[in-house]
């Protein structure tokens, strides 16, 4: 009878499974809305390793600063919620979460994550809102401008639904995103830090 595998060993077999995966499911993704190789990542839960400590700190550094400069919302947007890891921060800080993502998988586990949200599966410029559905709070783009083809529309479409908006990005990608963001007027900006890796924050008001 073999000896169970160290829980050390049975992590990095973890990683290097989750990492050949990705490298297969994401091939031919970029700034190109490529939807169906999106949702061909979540054939496996967790793709993007949202539990890891790096992905936490984010989270939590984001609601700070969402406390901060927002205060209690009653209503957030989040676009590109994936399974629902930071909807379910995000949580904490608005009384109503609303998520969209394109991928059918990963909404289903997102509703699964946190039952009192409410989760579509649709693409940000097809979905179709009740016309008596006011402004959201808050409507949020975390990790995920990278993959829009037209990030000028997204951030468009972003203040159209929401008072009050906010961004975050890998820090080394700011140079492709940052100037669209730079174009929006009174953006203010924060930078999130955990051990090598950083984030830009990026929000802005529309009222």
């Amino acid at each position: 009878m073999s000896e169970p595998m160290p829980s050390k060993a049975r992590a990095l077999l973890q990683k290097i499974k989750r990492r050949t995966w990705m490298k297969y499911a994401l091939r031919g993704v970029g700034p190109n809305d490529n939807f169906e190789r999106l949702d061909l990542a979540y054939t496996i839960e967790d793709p993007w390793n949202m539990d890891s400590p790096g992905e936490i700190a984010r989270f939590e550094a984001t609601n700070r600063i969402i406390a901060r400069e927002f205060g209690r919302l009653d209503s957030l947007l989040e676009i590109g919620c994936g399974e629902g890891h930071q909807s379910a921060w995000l949580a904490r800080v608005a009384n109503r979460v609303h998520g969209l993502d394109v991928s059918e998988k990963a909404v289903e586990r997102a509703r699964q994550r946190v039952p009192d949200g409410q989760f579509d599966a649709a693409d940000l410029f097809t979905h179709t809102w009740p016309e008596s559905t006011p402004r959201f709070d808050l409507v949020t783009a975390c990790e995920v401008l990278y993959y829009m083809s037209d990030v000028e529309r997204t951030l468009a479409r972003m203040s159209e639904l929401g008072r009050n908006c906010l961004v975050t990005i890998f820090a080394p990608a700011a140079r492709r995103v940052g100037p669209h963001l730079d174009r929006i007027a009174n953006l203010r900006k924060d930078w999130i830090w955990h051990g090598g890796t950083v984030w830009l924050v990026c929000w802005w008001r529309n009222e």
